[in-house]
């Protein structure tokens, strides 16, 4: 049988899932109607954990639809335009997309046909281990374009011409890196090539993909020696040229101190290492980052401050100390399963103290504050406001 191998995909947990087996014998996986594909078959055959689950089938999304809601299996029209309908099946969520081919491509777009050929669906796909299938029964694996293989020797390789496949879509070039930090062992020097040679079509991307992309790349296995490869070869050049020299040994040097601290990697974090500190907020806004991204991007470079690591998380959150603390070189231990206080006083005891209601109580409750945090957060803040003799003299002129 076309692409059928002698390889059965592992049975792991996800496998056993409510309403799995139900869904893909409603969409006819015993007449071999149906198939799971792309990211859940590589990642099983790798022994990771897989976690959103994709099948592929011959039917068009219409039929799809009424097969479901024949079944009493939620249909959501996510994409159906583009033949992907969202099933929700005893609360277990799977993609289903109707076997497609491409008929035009401009880089940033496809205008695709539907298709009952399985080969043609996976030669439209980018690489080879992103085109594998598995019998959501028997778990036997299809491989058209020697997926297997590359798998087996950590290669990600295009399917057929890479610079063909980049034409068709820009964001490959991107992808190629990113699945090569994530699965590589080795690079394909041709798609290499291919990606240096046409770095210049990423220009025609929304920022927004290519922000998606460069985030997902930065927390990826091998994130930084392939960061380190995108620069020497210039692909970042046309998108992000901030990112310099300095920008990638400052990388190098964060990712050290992420493991050595024992925190985990984060993509904006890394991002901020990247580009220089005063270029951060142009950068998230050319990047469109959300509003929340941009914050901690544009301070993740402003040092450590005066008030100490957990100051510091206190004035900002713990998230953006961190990112602070370790870009700067600094111990966050301090901060590992700490939790902010509250300070335990308010303007209402400060009024009750004899202040009037007004300006010198926010002003009084700011210095009780800064001495708070000064003597280590302590439970009370009598000592606090005692030892602190401005405050101590504005409280006696104010009884």
């Amino acid at each position: 049988m076309d692409g059928l191998t002698d390889t059965i995909l592992p049975n792991a947990a996800w496998r056993a899932r409510a309403g799995l087996e139900h869904l893909a014998t409603v969409l006819g996986s015993e007449r071999e109607e149906a198939r799971f594909v792309g990211g859940v078959v590589r990642d099983t055959l790798l022994g990771l954990d897989a976690h959103d689950l994709d099948l592929a089938t011959v039917h068009p999304p219409d039929e799809i639809v009424q097969r479901l809601d024949a079944a009493g299996i939620k249909a959501v029209p996510t994409g159906i335009a583009h033949g992907t309908v969202t099933a929700v099946s005893a609360g277990t969520v799977v993609e289903v997309t109707t076997l497609r081919r491409d008929v035009s491509t401009d880089g940033r777009h496809a205008v695709v046909a539907y298709t009952d050929s399985w080969r043609k669906d996976a030669g439209r796909r980018d690489f080879t281990i992103n085109a594998l299938y598995a019998d959501p029964g028997n778990g036997a694996v299809y491989d058209y374009y020697g997926g297997l293989a590359d798998l087996a020797a950590g290669r990600v390789r295009f399917i057929g011409d890479p610079y063909r496949r980049i034409a068709e879509d820009h964001l490959r070039i991107l992808r190629f890196f990113r699945f090569h930090a994530r699965f590589g062992d080795r690079i394909d020097e041709q798609g290499l090539d291919a990606c240096v040679a046409r770095a210049n079509d990423l220009m025609a991307l929304s920022r927004e993909r290519i922000a998606a992309e460069l985030l997902k790349l930065l927390v990826a296995r091998s994130a930084v020696p392939v960061i380190a490869l995108m620069h020497d070869r210039g692909i970042f050049r046309p998108i992000l040229p901030e990112i310099d020299a300095a920008g990638v040994a400052r990388l190098h040097e964060l990712a050290e101190r992420e493991v050595g601290a024992g925190v985990a990697p984060d993509a904006i974090r890394r991002l901020a290492a990247l580009v220089p500190a005063d270029t951060a907020e142009s950068v998230g806004a050319r990047m469109k980052l959300s509003s929340a991204d941009r914050k901690r991007l544009t301070l993740a470079g402003a040092g450590i401050g005066s008030e100490g690591a957990r100051g510091l998380a206190y004035r900002h959150d713990v998230g953006i100390a961190l990112d602070r603390l370790l870009l700067a070189g600094a111990d966050v231990s301090p901060l590992l399963d700490w939790v902010a206080p509250c300070l335990p006083v308010g303007g209402g005891e400060l009024v009750a103290r004899g202040l009037s209601k007004g300006p010198l109580v926010a002003q009084t409750l700011k210095r009780v504050e800064a001495r708070w945090i000064a003597e280590g957060f302590p439970d009370r803040v009598r000592t606090a406001v005692i030892a602190d003799e401005e405050t101590a003299a504005t409280l006696a002129s104010a009884r």
